[in-house]
């Protein structure tokens, strides 16, 4: 392939902006803001599972202080009206108000013990309501702190995009120089090693691959005419020739 010396110096350029494209891309892609991000929203999947749970224990407490209320009133309605026919004289016979004050007695004892548990279960619930409280203000707090990272991401996009168009458009105007055969090697190989397809030959030594040539190769690059595209033996990318060669 033949190129003039002057094209394969601009497919350097190229090179070099392409080099800037990516470095770019790879920054939009490992953001610090988008791991925490990430981190975020994981942890407020968390917290509306926990608030889900939290609630719904909750309102199974609210429904079993409501039962025990409930019995509790029960109990005291009944001993109540065993109270009332004991002090109204309507039960004669010694068993009979000996049985019934036996049950008032069992009754009082049923609505202390109820009572106890209606108090537990108030605390129960006092301290679950506290779970839900304490778990939306967490929600909360983590909400707002993705939205203050989200923002500084879409900045930080906003600044990457920005450069990146300023980039693509210099590297659109310099690939111009660069003839078309020449510019489609350039990119195959680009595709294939790693995002760098043509690299300078420095003091004898591949830049895209780092190794130093052996004299032969070197005698035969040097015998080349300068607008002969050479390539690498080692890495096979485009070899560019400038005056820091060592040739």
């Amino acid at each position: 392939m033949k190129a003039a010396p002057q094209a394969q110096l601009r497919l350097l350029d190229v090179q070099e902006l392409d080099a800037s494209l990516d470095r770019l891309a790879h920054r939009r892609r490992t953001l610090p803001e988008l791991a925490e991000i990430e981190r975020l929203e994981a942890r407020l999947t968390e917290l509306r599972d926990a608030i889900v749970a939290a609630e719904t224990e909750a309102g199974d407490l609210q429904r079993e202080q409501k039962k025990a209320e409930q019995d509790v009133d029960q109990v005291r309605t009944r001993a109540d009206r065993d109270q009332k026919r004991l002090d109204s004289g309507q039960v004669s016979s010694a068993k009979d108000l000996s049985s019934l004050q036996v049950e008032i007695e069992s009754l009082q004892r049923r609505q202390s013990d109820l009572e106890e548990v209606v108090l537990e279960i108030m605390e129960r619930s006092e301290e679950a309501e506290g779970r839900v409280a304490a778990l939306r203000a967490d929600l909360s707090a983590a909400q707002d702190e993705l939205a203050a990272l989200a923002e500084r991401r879409d900045a930080a996009h906003r600044e990457i995009d920005e450069e990146s168009g300023t980039t693509s458009a210099a590297r659109t105007a310099v690939a111009k120089d660069v003839p078309d055969d020449l510019l489609a090697l350039y990119e195959k190989l680009r595709g294939q090693f790693g995002g760098v397809g043509a690299a300078k030959l420095f003091r004898g030594a591949c830049q895209g691959c780092h190794l130093a040539l052996n004299t032969v190769v070197l005698n035969t690059i040097r015998a080349a005419p300068d607008d002969e595209v050479i390539r690498c033996e080692e890495c096979r990318r485009i070899l560019i020739r400038t005056p820091e060669s060592g040739l």
